[in-house]
């Protein structure tokens, strides 16, 4: 087994792509290391690479952009560390092929985590780059999910002080499917917001038996709230998908969800250009306005 040297960053290296999937050169010196030279972000990646922990494809239509991705081996090192420890990525995150097909699509999942993580260091606030968990399964029955493109834990307030712990959902949308597609995401959080799976045999508590909740409620105190993030097209696209959304409150379902959990979008390039902690983001259920994303309701 290669000796992954924690100290020297190896092992967050590792653990990062892990779990991010992919991510260029510069975007893991983003995340690893912003405060030396790139040029030392560059010899770790190469050296990791010698050691068939990890690899990258080149995407000639991108300048020779270089994009890191883990080994099947390097997977296997990593999915054994407490931190990544039932996070284990699709087997495919370790084949070029599958990374060439969905490159565009996770490296601005990973440019959308990377917003949120340099805006909490530059506020003193708290979210580490393993507090961003891309795809977790959340069943809803009959054979179906809701896989948000990421889970984000981030802790408002002084890093080193109290602070409210926020979770939220990240849908990140490159307007390659249309507007109502889009908007049929929020009826899948509904119905993950009101799913009670059925308990085995069983069409009813049994006396002095507690009743079953919610699915979500064993993992978080409260539903995480819903960030949409829109990228690919200009700002009467983004404005389009953003009214799809508010469209869909019609559903008495829909809009019972929007009442009880915060659900916003931005455009990726506000987040660039003002940060997201800034009031870029609009209320679906109030697309005219803006507000900042981590205000309101749902918060512990």
């Amino acid at each position: 087994m290669t000796d992954v040297d924690a100290g020297s960053g190896d092992r967050l290296a590792l653990a990062v792509l892990t779990q991010y999937r992919m991510a260029t050169t510069e975007q893991m010196h983003r995340v690893i290391a912003p405060e030396v030279r790139i040029e030392q972000t560059r010899r770790r990646l190469a050296k990791m690479r010698d050691e068939a922990l990890i690899d990258r494809i080149t995407l000639p239509q991108s300048g020779r952009l270089r994009v890191w991705f883990p080994t099947s081996y390097g997977v296997q090192i990593a999915s054994e560390w407490p931190e990544l420890r039932g996070r284990r990525p699709p087997k495919t995150v370790s084949d070029p092929t599958a990374a060439r097909l969905r490159v565009g699509h996770t490296l601005t999942v990973t440019e959308t985590a990377l917003r949120f993580l340099e805006d909490a260091r530059r506020r003193g606030e708290l979210s580490r780059p393993l507090d961003w968990l891309p795809e977790v399964y959340h069943p809803i029955g009959g054979g179906d999910a809701v896989i948000p493109d990421a889970l984000m834990y981030y802790r408002r307030g002084p890093a080193d002080g109290e602070g409210s712990m926020l979770r939220a959902f990240v849908e990140v949308d490159r307007a390659t499917m249309g507007p109502e597609r889009l908007a049929a995401k929020l009826t899948a959080y509904a119905r993950l917001y009101h799913y009670v799976p059925a308990a085995p045999g069983r069409h009813r508590p049994a006396i002095g038996q507690e009743p079953v909740q919610e699915e979500w409620r064993r993992r978080y105190p409260l539903f995480p709230r819903l960030l949409f993030v829109l990228d690919g097209t200009g700002p009467a696209g983004i404005t389009t998908r953003i009214r799809a959304l508010h469209a869909a409150a019609v559903d008495p379902a829909v809009a019972g969800f929007l009442h009880a959990v915060p659900v916003v979008a931005a455009s990726l390039a506000d987040l660039r250009n003002n940060g997201p902690s800034e009031p870029v983001w609009r209320p679906i259920r109030d697309p005219d306005r803006t507000v900042v994303w981590s205000h309101a309701q749902n918060v512990v």
